[in-house]
């Protein structure tokens, strides 16, 4: 557990529960996890730091087959893919109750997020390399549910298609994207047929849903 909230602070940094809540902290600092981290984390959450890139990390257990279904309902619930041709959302300032859920239970990070986009993927679609804009601050959170796939990233710079990092992201994983990964490294999925491949198995496309949390800037 403190890998996690390690990963978390270099993330997004230091939040008011960090500062201000003594008996917060030192439970999770300690040995005696709270029964709820248990739950969402599980006593031994396996974080994965992608080597080649600073600031990239990975958990692919993150949520529960369960915790991901009442997601996937509470999306659905929203309507906002009611029609085929609609398939994002955006949403800011006060986000859905289980966005704000999403964010300060699962990720013990109170305030974090104030933009919410969510994303849905049929077989084929995909997103093209680019870097988050920069109206929006360091430390991303990316959720994916339904179908697995890869997503590549490449310098900034980088103008050919060699050097891409291959991330594998599997339903209910939590990746997120900070520094040198957020700045300096641009990430696409490209679903076209033989770009979706893992440990050299072509992967089965199906309909994703990805859900990608961020904080906008302060303005002056």
């Amino acid at each position: 557990m403190d890998e996690y909230r390690k990963l978390i602070q270099e993330a997004f940094g230091e939040s008011s529960e960090d500062s201000d809540d003594d008996d917060h902290g030192q439970q999770m600092e300690g040995s005696n996890i709270s029964v709820e981290a248990q739950y969402v984390f599980g006593e031994n959450p396996k974080w994965e730091r992608i080597s080649e890139i600073k600031g990239l990390s990975l958990c692919r257990e993150f949520l529960t087959s369960d915790q991901q279904s009442t997601l996937l309902a509470s999306i659905l619930q929203e309507g906002w893919f009611s029609e085929a041709s609609h398939n994002q959302a955006m949403r800011f300032g006060d986000l859905p109750p289980w966005a704000k859920e999403l964010s300060t239970e699962l990720l013990k990070r109170e305030p974090l997020f104030n933009q919410l986009i969510v994303n849905s993927y049929q077989p084929g679609e995909g997103i093209c390399a680019h870097v988050d804009l920069m109206r929006f601050e360091d430390g991303i959170a990316l959720v994916s549910l339904e179908s697995s796939c890869v997503m590549h990233f490449s310098r900034v710079h980088e103008s050919t298609n060699e050097n891409k990092i291959p991330v594998y992201l599997t339903p209910g994983s939590l990746l997120l994207i900070s520094g040198e990964a957020r700045y300096k490294w641009k990430h696409e999925i490209n679903r076209k047929p033989g770009f979706q491949k893992w440990d050299g198995l072509e992967i089965h496309q199906k309909k994703r849903t990805s859900i990608t949390l961020r904080k906008l800037c302060k303005t002056e």
